[in-house]
């Protein structure tokens, strides 16, 4: 017998957010472990060994999360053939925005020249792109807007103590954008589009990973501070949790999985997660070699590569997941 939680996936028309476009921007300047090397007490081995990371990506000098975002907005409008004017929602994933206000979506809709519609940034740090996703999709599915970029973009070099050698190695900037459009489906899984989001968090794992500045409390930015050990002890029951949810309220499997699109974190967490749900090597993308932790960004600059080398096709399955400070983690699950 099918739970009610399923009934919506088996009968009638339905409306999904199909993934229309996708865009993603990297900063010119690429960073590697040797160059870390001559900053701070730290070696190659020591970090591909820990995170699997080599290269990352750094914002130049005046080079910001909404300009990191609107490049890849528009490589997301380029790829779905679509104009400004196509769009009525911005969501952006970020936890570095220009200004405390105005958002970065807001600066994102005048950069491409929209003039209509909605702009608002959400916040939920390495979880800001499942969280933005899921926010537009339910825009979408109400009906009160038709087309939607979400965003994860990052500048997240901005918050690293340069003198911190175990989280500024870690992290990079970047920027990843989608395209979603709500179209009549026919209700299953066989449908292209979001299938379902689930979305979690719990404010007493605070110290475990944040900021140690702010507007409210000290009036600076910060710096990003962490307990590794602590964070990748829950990262994986997190992130497992989330998918198995996924899996139940669509009658899926790890093994119907034709992708699996984790936030590109630390490559032992990436692996722990597959290993425990029983999703093959194979059908893991990962780019954290290159791109380092780019938070927000992570998980829509991991789903463009894998769309532009050939690897996500239209019609497969695709699993997205994240964990980020709060503790925030969530996953998504796409029909492309």
């Amino acid at each position: 017998m099918r739970s009610k939680r399923n009934r919506h996936l088996t009968s009638g028309k339905h409306i999904r957010s199909v993934v229309r476009g996708i865009g993603s921007y990297l900063p010119a300047n690429k960073v590697s472990n040797a160059d870390l090397e001559k900053m701070v007490d730290t070696t190659d081995d020591w970090i591909v060994q820990r995170t699997g990371i080599r290269n990352r990506h750094i914002a130049a000098e005046g080079e910001t999360t909404s300009m990191l975002a609107t490049y890849a907005a528009r490589a997301a409008l380029d790829n779905a053939g679509l104009n400004a004017s196509d769009i009525d929602l911005v969501v952006v994933g970020t936890a570095t925005p220009d200004y405390t206000f105005p958002s970065v979506a807001t600066q994102v809709q005048a950069s491409i020249g929209m003039t209509h519609g909605a702009a608002f940034d959400v916040q939920a740090v390495c979880s800001g792109f499942v969280f933005a996703l899921a926010t537009a999709d339910k825009f979408l599915l109400s009906g009160s807007h038709k087309r939607a970029l979400v965003i994860g973009a990052e500048t997240f070099s901005r918050l690293l103590d340069w003198k911190d050698r175990t989280t500024c190695v870690l992290f990079g900037d970047g920027a990843g954008a989608v395209v979603l459009e709500a179209q009549e489906g026919q209700g299953t899984i066989r449908d292209r589009g979001v299938l379902t989001t689930h979305l979690r968090s719990d404010g007493r794992h605070r110290e475990k990973l944040y900021v140690d500045g702010g507007p409210s409390s000290t009036g600076t930015v910060g710096h990003l501070r962490m307990s590794g050990r602590e964070v990748f002890r829950h990262a994986v029951s997190m992130v497992t949790d989330v998918m198995t949810d996924a899996f139940a309220a669509t009658g899926t499997s790890a093994e119907d999985l034709d992708w699996f699109v984790p936030h590109q974190a630390n490559r032992r967490i990436i692996d722990a997660s597959a290993e425990k749900l029983h999703i093959a090597p194979s059908k893991i993308v990962v780019t954290v070699e290159d791109h380092g932790n780019t938070s927000a960004a992570s998980i829509p600059l991991a789903l463009a590569t894998a769309v532009a080398d050939g690897r996500i096709k239209p019609g497969q399955l695709v699993m997205i997941e994240a964990m980020g400070g709060g503790f925030t983690w969530g996953s998504a699950l796409i029909r492309w």
